[in-house]
C-alpha cells in the first residue's frame, strides 16, 4: 500500500508546524498554566480523534512529567470523577470544543466566559494548545505513521575481570588495580567505543 508521509513530503511544512505547537505551549507555560494540564490537553484531543501515534508520545510525555496511571485511565470521562482541578476541566472542556466544532451547535462555540476558572489568556492559550495538537492528530492519522511496539533493548554485556600478576606490586598487594586506576580503565574503554571511534 502506497504511503505518503506528509512530514517527508513538505518538511518546512512540518517544521512550521512545530514552530507553532513550540511557540503554543510557550504561551500556555508563560500564562501560568502547568505542564500537566498541557498534556492532558494534548491527550483528550488524540482520544478523541483516535491518533494512536500521539496518543503513544504524549502518554509517555505525561508519565515523564509525574502523571499518574489512575488519572490517565478516566481521562476520557473525566467529568464523571474528581480526579482534575477546576482548570484542568475547563481546559478539557474547551479542548472538546475545539476538537468536535462541527458538532458545536449553540452560536458555533461555547462562550468565553463559559470558563470563569481560567482568565482570557489562559482560554486563548488552551485554545492555541487544541489546535495545535489536532493539527498534530491530522498529520499523523492521514500520513499513517506507523505505531509499533517497542523493540526490547539487548541485553547489557556482563563486566569483565583484567586480571594482574601479584609482581605488578599494585597498592592492594593482589595484583588488582585500585579503584582510580579502574575508573580510567573503564573511561577509556568507554571513548573506545564512541561511534566515531570505531571501525564499523
Amino acid at each position: 500500500m502506497r504511503t505518503i508521509f506528509l512530514d517527508k513530503a513538505f518538511p518546512d511544512v512540518y517544521k512550521a508546524l512545530l514552530g507553532v505547537s513550540k511557540e503554543a505551549e510557550r504561551a500556555a507555560l508563560s500564562v501560568g498554566l502547568q505542564p500537566l494540564l498541557i498534556e492532558l490537553v494534548k491527550l483528550r484531543a488524540s482520544q478523541i480523534n483516535g491518533c494512536a501515534y500521539c496518543l503513544r508520545l504524549h502518554t509517555r510525555d505525561a508519565l515523564a512529567k509525574g502523571e499518574t496511571a489512575d488519572r490517565l485511565a478516566v481521562l476520557s470521562a473525566w467529568r464523571d470523577t474528581d480526579y482534575f482541578t477546576e482548570a484542568e476541566c475547563a481546559a478539557l472542556a474547551i479542548t472538546e470544543e475545539i476538537t468536535l466544532i462541527a458538532e458545536v451547535t449553540s452560536g458555533r462555540r461555547a462562550a468565553d466566559d463559559d470558563h470563569p476558572e481560567l482568565t482570557d489568556a489562559q482560554v486563548a492559550a488552551v485554545r492555541w494548545l487544541g489546535i495545535a495538537i489536532n493539527s498534530f492528530n491530522r498529520l499523523s492519522i492521514t500520513s499513517h505513521h506507523p505505531v509499533d511496539p517497542d523493540v526490547e533493548p539487548a541485553p547489557k554485556a556482563k563486566p569483565f575481570v583484567v586480571e594482574f600478576p601479584d609482581e605488578a606490586g599494585y597498592p592492594d598487594g593482589t595484583g588488582t588495580l585500585d579503584e582510580g586506576s579502574n575508573d580510567a580503565i573503564v573511561e577509556a574503554l568507554e571513548e573506545f567505543d564512541e561511534p566515531d571511534n570505531r571501525d564499523s
